[in-house]
């Protein structure tokens, strides 16, 4: 069975720069690291996404999940990537 590749984009537009997404980098760098499925989910940063006064936002798998911060975001990987731990 061939295994499926998750994608994560962030957003590195200025105004969710602003909001937070430098750190929200790290936490989901960490994040996939301590699960160890980083070589199982491609991250990378995304030009702006046009949600800029709900950010900051990220997109798994495609599906656009915003206004996503520090705090909640391990909660969020657990539930969209929850199919590849």
């Amino acid at each position: 069975m061939a295994e499926s590749r998750f994608e994560i984009q962030i957003c590195l537009g200025s105004s969710c720069f602003s909001r937070g997404n430098k750190n929200l980098v790290k936490v989901i760098q960490d994040y996939l690291k301590k699960n160890h499925i980083d070589d199982k989910v491609v991250f990378k940063g995304s030009r702006c996404m046009g949600h800029c006064s709900e950010g900051p936002n990220i997109v798994i798998n495609g599906k656009l999940i915003k206004g996503i911060n520090a705090a909640e975001a391990e909660s969020i990987l657990d539930r969209e990537l929850q199919y590849i731990k």
